[in-house]
């Protein structure tokens, strides 16, 4: 399975690796990004930066990169591809965010200073960099969410 990550110049991508160790995982950012290929993993370049065409912009490099999962970091990701999920799902795609319609549930409105995250894919808990074991969740849990102390109300992991 090919993996997307964005924001990967920031610290956060490269602790979510840890969560796709059999996977190779593609790291990548707007604008200059260093250009390192290995075994599992490299970095790459999503082009100028442009808010209004975002999802255009993935859906494409995703297509054209051979992509099976998207996992948006930067915060002004999420709500476009949440609400084009259906169509990056047409292409074989799967969008690692909550549903639109409850993507307010997941959003901080703090600063994202979590010590740990954990990968949900449809309500089930994949990894968690705690160690935690997290119950199954409804289906609508999908993405990367980060928290403090296992109690905490999960929010959205972003750069």
């Amino acid at each position: 399975m090919k993996i997307l990550i964005t924001g990967g110049n920031n610290a956060k991508a490269l602790k979510l690796m840890k969560a796709f160790p059999t996977h190779f995982v593609l790291l990548a950012d707007y604008g200059e990004v260093p250009g390192i290929v290995t075994e599992h993993y490299a970095f790459t370049s999503l082009g100028e930066l442009n808010k209004d065409s975002i999802a255009h912009i993935l859906l494409n490099f995703c297509i054209t990169e051979g992509i099976d999962c998207i996992i948006p970091l930067h915060d002004y990701e999420v709500d476009p591809l949440a609400k084009s999920a259906v169509l990056f799902h047409e292409y074989g795609i799967q969008v690692l965010t909550p549903p639109a319609d409850v993507l307010l549930n997941y959003i901080s409105g703090d600063k994202n200073t979590f010590q740990n995250f954990a990968v949900f894919i449809h309500g089930e808990c994949i990894f968690a960099n705690g160690g935690e074991i997290f119950i199954k969740q409804n289906e609508v849990m999908n993405g990367v969410f980060g928290y403090n102390n296992p109690d905490d109300d999960l929010k959205l992991f972003t750069v």
